[in-house]
């Protein structure tokens, strides 16, 4: 697969990591990988962990020129300086971030196997659509988000697609051609090397 036709990569952080280590760990990966942009996603609602956990995914990704966003906290992607959000509602809130944050924002949405409330999302101003899990899973319902829908996206739409969700090399290498992003984070922050583990799970990319 020719590099400029290669998808790109989002990182998303663990659910929960410890701030004052997270910078040396993620890092390596940062370091190590082309990374695209790095979503803070964390599994807490506690301000005081999420503002802290942003400020060092802000240091590590902007020392790095990789952009930061954050699931879903419009108040806490403006007032620490990162570069946008990822919503988890799909469509639903994409017109009211786009008009908060600004054109510059990113703003992304994710929208399970729905590809009407991705094209929504799109018409609203979201910069991505994400899809997912397209790998099985015993997390939510059960429900894929199948090939079929990238296959159709890919060749109908041009704001970019996200694939993510229980990733194996396999899939990777299936929906390498139809995707313009992999979004990759808990297939890789188990192993004892996240970076080894990245790089065997891109593999396929070449």
């Amino acid at each position: 697969m020719a590099a400029d036709e290669r998808p790109q990569i989002t990182l998303i952080t663990p659910p929960t990591f410890d701030p004052d280590t997270f910078a040396d760990r993620i890092g390596r990966v940062l370091d190590g990988a082309e990374i695209a942009c790095l979503r803070l996603s964390l599994g807490t609602r506690d301000e005081d962990i999420l503002m802290r956990a942003a400020d060092a995914a802000r240091e590590a990704g902007h020392a790095r020129d990789v952009a930061v966003v954050i699931d879903n906290h419009l108040i806490l992607a403006e007032r620490l300086g990162l570069d946008g959000v990822h919503l988890t509602d799909g469509s639903r809130n994409v017109r009211k971030a786009r008009k908060d944050l600004g054109a510059d924002a990113i703003v992304g949405a994710f929208c399970g196997a729905s590809k009407h409330d991705g094209m929504t999302a799109g018409e609203a101003g979201a910069d991505y659509a994400a899809f997912g899990p397209i790998g099985a899973t015993a997390l939510g319902d059960g429900s894929q988000a199948p090939f079929e829908l990238f296959e159709w996206w890919s060749e109908v739409i041009e704001v970019p697609i996200i694939a993510e969700g229980a990733l194996t090399s396999e899939l990777v290498a299936k929906f390498g051609p139809v995707t313009d992003f992999f979004a990759v984070g808990e297939e890789i922050w188990s192993a004892e090397d996240p970076l080894t583990a990245l790089k065997a799970l891109l593999a396929p990319l070449g």
